[in-house]
């Protein structure tokens, strides 16, 4: 066994030990287990939002899409201050919200400000199917990562299974509480390394930053700038928009907001996140360095870059501490998916159906399906291609569950103007345009063919969320109640 070997194991074994151990002097109810009774500090929420950054994109997407794709990689860097600043407005409300009717989820917040379990309903399905995407990223990002960091020992399949089981025990038993004390070392190792690697590698291969970018130019002209069309500056745009308004409405992160003890944690969380995002900046330096070095990776295999290079300049021992972070940055994004999945199919799919269920049945069911989703992820990655890159995996997810804004943001207004069919209604349009987009491989110059054919270029959720305004807009000005007139009004 090797010594990379021995530390990712350790890792993984550390991960499932202090899981087990953040249950010690909690009596885990629904409250408890999802939203950890809304206890967390400002810093243990601040590393929970941090986590939806930092996760296996940091080290396999964002490195792997620079190494790939070039300057479409910059986009990893705009969106998140704007979500953040968004989120100095946007948290603060919907966190009094929850706390005011004891929220444990999206779906909750969505029925409950629309007063239509229905619509909570379309919600918790929207978010599950999200949240496929995302989970599945996770575990391929964790099988590449010990598979890569272990030279082969272990297969990217047995890492796979592993990860699952181990996120699985640990969420089923402390739900939210073991996410937040794994999230403490995963944001320690992770800063630590990935600033070190984006640092060092440029300097060992090229002498500097400047040089290498000069090197990467000459071998490769235009490949640092925008392309004229496909990822060029208006796909750009809309990706780094789409990304930022969606940035909070994943049913993981939405949910996150619960955990705050206080909402003054969110404004000074909005203020240092933005800086602390800029370990992506190192991110992408390593996936710049590798490009002339590990020359010839294509298609999923640009993930790999980061780790290609390591290994070749790294000892067993490094590599080991470098996927030992990596793997963390799987492990926790992954457990508060696996939490939020089954939220939504216990308390908002499952205690809807059957409204007379108490409370410790719909949170046994809740802690009971976590394994359940978890392998059954784990299968549909292993019966599909699983050949995207994470990046595409991770936009796919995004353009489907940014569907939801438009209906957050009305749902916060003085005056709602959106109606519950009209949330529903664009809500259906805009996912069902995704799908459609997605599924068949097409356009939407193809499908609305008066449209420009630059706009092809545009990010295809962006697009659906422009059809999904529409959608909600008219649907609730023809299902608007009729004013009561004065005179009709009693007294």
């Amino acid at each position: 066994m090797n010594s990379a070997l021995v530390i990712i194991a350790l890792t993984m074994v550390l991960a499932l030990a202090l899981g087990l151990a953040a249950r010690r002097g909690q009596r885990m109810t629904l409250e408890q287990w999802t939203v950890a009774g809304r206890a967390f500090s400002a810093p243990l929420v601040f590393l929970l939002t941090a986590g939806q950054i930092y996760t296996t994109f940091t080290f396999l997407g964002a490195s792997g899409y620079a190494y790939g794709r070039g300057a479409p990689a910059y986009y990893a860097l705009a969106y998140p201050p704007l979500a953040y600043i968004l989120s100095y407005w946007l948290l603060p409300p919907i966190w009094r919200y929850a706390k005011q009717e004891r929220l444990v989820s999206q779906p909750h917040f969505f029925a409950k400000k629309y007063d239509s379990p229905g619509l909570g309903i379309l919600v918790a399905v929207v978010g599950v199917v999200a949240l496929v995407p995302y989970l599945v990223l996770q575990f391929k990002g964790l099988g590449i990562i010990v598979s890569i960091a272990s030279y082969g020992s272990v297969s990217s399949a047995a890492a796979i299974w592993i990860g699952a089981a181990t996120v699985a025990i640990y969420v089923m038993i402390s739900g939210m509480h073991g996410v937040a004390w794994n999230a403490v070392v995963k944001d320690i190792l992770i800063l630590a390394v990935v600033v070190f690697l984006g640092t060092y590698l440029p300097l060992r291969y090229y002498g500097g930053f400047g040089a290498m970018f000069h090197a990467i130019d000459a071998a490769k002209p235009g490949f640092l700038t925008f392309k004229p069309s496909g990822e060029g500056v208006l796909w750009f745009q809309s990706t780094v928009a789409l990304t930022a308004l969606g940035f909070f409405m994943a049913p993981h992160a939405f949910s996150a907001v619960f955990t705050a003890r206080q909402e003054e944690a969110f404004r000074r969380n909005a203020i240092i996140l933005p800086l602390y995002q800029l370990i992506l900046l190192f991110a992408l330096f390593c996936g710049f360095a590798a490009i002339l070095e590990v020359p010839g990776l294509k298609g999923g295999e640009i993930d790999l870059s980061l780790f290609k290079l390591a290994i070749q300049t790294f000892d067993p021992w490094f590599v080991g501490v470098i996927g030992a972070a990596a793997a963390l940055t799987a492990l926790v994004p992954g457990s508060l998916i696996l939490i939020s999945a089954a939220t939504l199919l216990a308390n908002d799919v499952l205690r809807p159906l059957a409204p007379k269920l108490a409370e410790d049945k719909v949170t046994r069911a809740a802690r009971g399906l976590v394994p359940v989703i978890a392998f059954a992820a784990v299968a549909l990655y292993f019966t599909t291609e699983g050949g995207q890159t994470i990046v595409a995996l991770f936009l796919i997810a995004v353009a489907f569950i940014t569907q939801l804004f438009p209906a957050v943001i009305c749902a916060l207004m003085a005056r709602n103007p959106m109606t519950k069919q009209g949330a529903a209604a664009g809500i259906v349009v805009g996912c069902a345009a995704v799908a459609y987009v997605t599924l068949t491989h097409s356009t939407f110059v193809s499908l609305l063919p008066f449209l420009p054919k630059q706009a092809n270029d545009i990010n295809v959720g962006f697009a659906a969320l422009f059809l999904n305004v529409v959608a909600a807009a008219a649907v609730s000005l023809a299902t608007r109640p009729a004013a009561v007139p004065a005179a009709a009004r009693p007294g």
